[in-house]
This record gives structure tokens, sequence and C-alpha cells, in this order.
């Protein structure tokens, strides 16, 4: 990113790290854990947190007819979660430009540290009125620019850019 940030940009530490969440009982599956779709309902909710604070959450819609929609994630699931068990979502904003932001989310047994999942994903900025990719306003692009700084200072989390593929025989 190009722009520069603006004094009154609130600093998100890094990484960011949501509010305590808990297992919703209509979430777990006939194998007695967190079923894999409602990983991403838990890293959405994440992700809704941390757009608040950049101020692109429901109002920003309202006010600006902007959005921002996922175009691209990657769950890795590491570690069962079970109903009782408290999570929380830590996000890293991974780099930024004009129209996307790259993150990379965590999601964390909110008690005991471990990890249990991860996804990574790219998100687009949306111009409501075209449905088309926008550049974010100025006020905006400079929170993320921000954020985006603090963010790159801290070590990568381990997991970040795999792919999946079969793993290679060994000779």
């Amino acid at each position: 990113m190009t722009m520069q940030p603006v004094h009154a940009a609130r600093q998100i530490a890094a990484p960011f790290l949501t509010t305590v969440m808990q297992i919703e009982p209509q979430w777990i599956d006939y194998n007695g854990h967190l079923n894999m779709a409602y990983y991403n309902v838990l890293f959405d909710r994440g992700i809704d947190q941390m757009w608040a604070e950049f101020g692109v959450g429901p109002d920003y819609m309202k006010e600006r007819n902007c959005s921002t929609f996922s175009a691209e994630a990657h769950i890795r699931y590491l570690r069962e979660v079970h109903l009782g068990d408290p999570v929380q979502v830590a996000i890293y904003i991974l780099a930024a430009d004009e129209k996307r932001i790259h993150t990379f989310e965590e999601l964390r047994h909110a008690t005991e540290g471990w990890l249990s999942a991860t996804s990574e994903g790219m998100s687009l900025h949306v111009d409501m009125n075209t449905r088309k990719t926008a550049p974010f306003p100025p006020d905006i692009a400079a929170r993320i620019y921000a954020v985006t700084q603090v963010h790159s200072a801290v070590p990568r989390p381990d997991g970040i850019g795999r792919r999946i593929a079969m793993p290679t025989p060994k000779a």
C-alpha cells in the first residue's frame, strides 16, 4: 500500500484478538466434535470483529454502500474442539493493497492456549452498487496500512502459504 497512516488511525494489536467465543450445541456433529463448517463460522465472526475495528462493518455498508467479500480461504484442522470449549481467534494481517487484505487466523482454546485450526484468506473490498472490487476509501486504507505495518513486525505463525498436496513418497 502506498497510503500513509493518519494520526487518528487506531492501532490494533498484533495479532488482533477476538472476544472469547463458545461452541454452540447445534455445531457438534455425530463424531462428537465441532463440525468442519463451523470452524469457518468462528473465523468469520473473528474477521467481523476486526472489520468493525477498521470501520468496515455493517454501518460502513449502510453509510458508504461498500463491504468486504471473502475471495479465498484455506483451513487446516489441527486439533478437535468440543462443546464447552472456549475459543478465541487471533488474526494477522499479512499484506494489503488498495482492494485486498490477506489474513491468517488461528483458532485457539481460550484458556489452555493450544491451536485447534488455522485459516488463511483473501478478502476483497467491494462497491455494492456495482458488486465489483473497488479501492478502499483513503481513511479506511490508512487504518489498514497502519495495522499492516504493526503486524509486519511480529513473527509469522507457522502454516502461512501452505497448500494441499499428497506427501512425497520417501525413497
